[in-house]
């Protein structure tokens, strides 16, 4: 295949992630403003500019929005704990990990998501599960930087403790009047977890 017959599929392939990436832009936009429950698929299409056929080309369903969102933290999240350098134990990675991700959850926008993913017992169900594979995501990360068979479930728990440092730590600090710094946040709970763990 010539580059010149190769051109038009790339191409297309461009324009198919533009197009999906806007249907989840303007579909989030459209769940912040109005709810989820009140944005309906055809508001989505018709705000998109796509027809309803063509939403359904990119998305199964308006839940499927939602998952754009949260595919990108958990794909944020396997890079910074990627990129740490090697650390005396696995919960500095992930204590580091996380603080490298923390100006992800200080924009308006992502103050405003997490409001949305509180609204409703189905939204909240799905941010918990969306914890629960970011918890998965850590211990894989460091399964892979730490192999031993025998520290598989001591590695596992210790993904479940630093997600859960960090649910608690954004509840805590969204819901301040005077919110500072989250990774600050962060490093505090952290600390604490340390002084409880070695007590």
């Amino acid at each position: 295949m010539t580059d010149e017959e190769a051109a038009p599929e790339g191409l297309r392939e461009r324009k198919r992630r533009e197009t999906r990436r806007r249907i989840a832009e303007v579909g989030m936009r459209l769940f912040l403003a109005n709810g989820f429950d009140a944005t309906t698929l055809d508001m989505i299409a018709a705000a998109a500019d796509v027809s309803r056929r063509t939403f359904f080309h990119y998305f199964d369903s308006k839940d499927a929005v939602l998952e754009t969102w949260e595919g990108g933290l958990e794909d944020a999240l396997r890079t910074a704990l990627g990129e740490q350098p090697p650390l005396d134990t696995p919960l500095s990675v992930v204590r580091q990990g996380l603080a490298r991700l923390s100006a992800r959850y200080e924009t308006d926008e992502a103050l405003a998501i997490d409001r949305l993913m509180r609204s409703t017992e189905t939204l909240r169900s799905r941010k918990k599960a969306h914890y629960e594979r970011q918890e998965r995501i850590v211990a894989a990360a460091l399964a892979e930087r730490w192999p031993d068979p025998e520290r598989q479930r001591a590695l596992r728990l210790i993904a479940m403790v630093g997600i859960g440092t960090l649910r608690l730590t954004l509840e805590a600090w969204s819901g301040a009047e005077s919110r500072g710094s989250l990774a600050d946040h962060l490093d505090q709970a952290f600390v604490a977890v340390r002084s409880e763990m070695a007590r």
